[in-house]
């Protein structure tokens, strides 16, 4: 562990994580989308699970905001571009907010909060960034393709996703975190 955690100190361990993080963003909601396919839901089991922001904010708490922006920047637009998910009209707002969730993350990954907090700071603050941008695009450039309404509707879908996240964020952060209090 010790040696992982010097290694993410490198710019070639933050290369790393954040290719493996990539992967992870773009490889894990297909795998998502085809159960979802395979059950019949569609691509309503990725938005119910959310299976991408995981792996942009836990990016931006272990290695900081620049790997947390890269993640959130590049996974919805490689996975878009290999499988047309996020659809191209979400694409912009979807790639707002997890940009917003890897700088929160990173920002906040040296604070003392506790890591429950700052996971509910960060999930808040790129909801907030992407209802921000919803409203900007339907208010100031009239774009018809999005609705107002969508802001809220992300959340309510979300739901079981975010409690995922409450529920698994917080202890790989406190092994993570713990792991590090050990050797000291």
């Amino acid at each position: 562990m010790e040696l992982l955690k010097k290694r993410l100190g490198t710019v070639s361990g933050k290369l790393l994580l954040t290719a493996g993080a990539i992967t992870g963003a773009v490889l894990l909601p297909q795998l998502v989308h085809l159960i979802g396919a395979a059950s019949g839901v569609g691509s309503a089991l990725g938005e119910l699970l959310l299976p991408m922001h995981f792996f942009v904010i836990l990016a931006g708490f272990l290695a900081g905001p620049a790997v947390g922006i890269a993640v959130g920047a590049c996974a919805p637009l490689i996975s878009h571009l290999l499988s047309g998910m996020p659809l191209l009209h979400v694409l912009p707002f979807m790639m707002i907010e997890l940009i917003g969730y890897g700088l929160m993350a990173g920002l906040l990954s040296k604070t003392k909060l506790n890591s429950f907090l700052k996971l509910l700071a960060v999930q808040l603050g790129g909801r907030l960034l992407r209802a921000s941008a919803v409203l900007i695009a339907v208010y100031v450039f009239d774009l018809q393709t999005v609705g107002v309404a969508s802001i809220w509707n992300t959340v309510r879908v979300g739901l079981l996703g975010i409690l995922l996240q409450w529920c698994i964020l917080p202890l790989l952060l406190y092994w993570w975190n713990g792991s590090e209090r050990s050797h000291e």
